[in-house]
């Protein structure tokens, strides 16, 4: 159990003490409740926004103590141009990835999750609808939601997909819930080049992600833009990030090659 699930169980089973105390003792001042309330919504709120504390779910942050090469995995996709890119740059490296897909895009270019497949990749699940406010819905749309995109993606590949990177790394209890529910496994990242921004350049993405490229780092790219046709950055820097890695030494590993069930 993490560290920050230790503290948002621990301030949970403080709140809920209020009410007896209340009862048993005296009402607590206004002042107080303020702050215990604040203090509880910002722990929580915490936890959605940030992935890796795994405050709510068990997720895959980066690979195992002694863990050799640097997985590299690609978000908002498929795309048929830019997802074909990536595909081409990774090939001409001998560099295997795992692409985080989108149901509603699955379904419009059912031949790039096939290709991605043929060319020996990992396809894991973003979600259908890449919903911004994913973490505010309740149980049964978050559960229609990934169950719609589970089989859409089931049958494209043939194949019960397991992987899956809650959008914009959100998540909460709920999400949490259903993931058990419907044994998925959550990815998270070590390394972000955050070349889903428009302002974001091939440099960015290099200064970003080459510091912290290290064995067992999990990188998160993007093969193609959430919305729209504009082409990420991290998809023109892509060739230069892969020679620089050679030149690191890093190879370019499988993410299966870092996972346990998480």
């Amino acid at each position: 159990m993490s560290p920050a699930r230790v503290i948002y169980f621990a301030a949970t089973v403080g709140v809920l003490a209020v009410p007896v105390w209340s009862v048993v003792h005296e009402p607590l001042p206004l002042g107080a409740l303020f702050a215990i309330v604040t203090g509880y919504a910002a722990v929580t709120c915490l936890g959605v926004f940030f992935l890796g504390l795994r405050m709510y779910t068990n997720a895959l942050l980066r690979g195992p103590s002694g863990a050799r090469g640097v997985a590299l995995t690609f978000d908002d996709g498929p795309h048929p141009t830019y997802t074909r890119k990536v595909l081409d740059a990774l090939d001409a490296k001998g560099a295997k990835g795992t692409f985080f897909v989108i149901g509603r895009k699955v379904e419009e270019h059912p031949e790039i999750v096939k290709e991605i497949i043929a060319r020996g990749h990992t396809v894991g699940l973003h979600s259908y609808a890449h919903d911004r406010l994913f973490s505010l819905r309740g149980p049964s749309v978050v559960r229609r939601d990934l169950q719609k995109a589970i089989a859409v993606l089931e049958k494209v590949t043939g194949e019960r997909v397991r992987l899956f990177r809650p959008p914009i790394g959100h998540t909460n209890p709920i999400i949490a819930r259903v993931v058990e529910e419907l044994d998925l496994d959550v990815i998270g990242w070590s390394v972000g080049a955050r070349d889903g921004l428009a302002g974001t350049t091939a440099a960015d993405v290099l200064s970003r992600v080459m510091p912290s490229a290290k064995d067992g780092a999990i990188v998160l790219l993007h093969d193609a833009p959430e919305r729209g046709e504009r082409e990420p950055a991290g998809v023109s820097a892509l060739p230069e990030l892969l020679e620089k890695l050679e030149a690191e030494r890093l190879d370019v590993v499988p993410l299966a090659s870092f996972q346990e069930r998480v």
